[in-house]
């Protein structure tokens, strides 16, 4: 059991930022928005332009955009270029001026006059979806389904990443209340989704949506152990719905082209930092440049 003695904690009449906090991402941990340095963002070839990382909010625009692809939607082309949040490039003056809460992913529409903004993943997929008429069933039942779990995970992730994550992966020092907390609120929200994929193929019945790509990335890579070295601590394999759900989603094919854009950890050959045409899966991927890379540092 926790010793309350050392973790109490009385808190002072005014908060003030006086040192550093966050565990492994307190060096960019902030209380305050806006730019740190000037960057400008390089600019591709394609209308749509990402600028993000393969976390799974990252995750959930880049199999979307691979799906319409695959779906025969050529203006759905893009370039993605990489953001390293744990370096600060979220907080480069051009990352700020198009998503100015300095989070990935966001996205430029080029096509439109003047260019689109878009920022946050979930208004992402909706306006990816609504631009190419995709993806978000077109029946009212069902598309308010689609609607409603897409907006479920908005408001249920945070409570899996920045909590459950954070305390249970992160966090400098591990405190029982807030692992236990967050763990519970989590086997809950994997507990909903595993009654609904009971009696549902996919989030919004039998058609494939913006809604799983959106749950996917989190509660999918959860089920399939990928999130937090916690697959045993939170028996994930027990939610025998979520789990034939995550690996059905895991077969698709634009699903495993997305999950590789604008990933800069793991295999090399599941590392594709930036992606601008189809054929970089096969000619730009991390295994293929490292080697050009050593040399010409040599």
């Amino acid at each position: 059991m926790t010793d309350t003695n050392e973790t109490s904690y009385t808190p002072p009449k005014v908060w003030e930022w006086n040192k550093e906090s966050g565990g492994r991402f307190a060096a960019i941990n902030r209380p305050i928005a806006g730019a740190t340095h000037e960057q400008e963002l390089p600019v591709g070839e394609h209308p749509l332009q990402l600028h993000s990382l393969a976390t799974p909010n990252g995750v959930k625009v880049t199999v979307m955009l691979e799906e319409l692809l695959e779906a025969g939607h050529s203006g759905a082309e893009y370039d993605a270029y990489l953001i390293r949040i744990n370096e600060g490039d979220q907080f480069g003056s051009g990352f700020v001026a198009i998503n100015p809460n300095s989070k990935i992913p966001a996205l430029v529409d080029g096509s439109t006059d003047p260019p689109t903004r878009v920022f946050e993943s979930g208004a992402i997929l909706l306006y990816l979806a609504e631009k190419f008429g995709a993806f978000l069933p077109s029946d009212h039942t069902a598309r308010t389904e689609a609607l409603s779990w897409l907006f479920w995970q908005m408001g249920s992730a945070p409570y899996l990443g920045g909590g459950f994550g954070h305390f249970y992966a992160y966090a400098p020092e591990k405190i029982e209340y807030a692992i236990d907390r967050f763990a519970m609120e989590t086997k809950r929200q994997l507990d909903v989704l595993d009654r609904h994929l009971a009696d549902s193929e996919y989030m919004a019945g039998s058609e494939y949506s913006i809604a799983d790509m959106a749950i996917w990335p989190w509660y999918g890579g959860l089920a399939r152990g990928l999130l937090y070295d916690s697959a045993e601590f939170l028996q994930v394999h027990t939610y025998e719905h979520v789990n034939r759900w995550a690996d059905q989603v895991n077969q698709r094919p634009a699903v495993k082209r997305g999950v590789m854009v604008n990933r800069a950890w793991g295999k090399p050959e599941g590392q594709l930092h930036e992606r601008h045409d189809a054929s970089d899966f096969e000619l730009r991927t991390q295994d293929k440049l490292e080697p050009e890379e050593s040399s010409e540092e040599e």
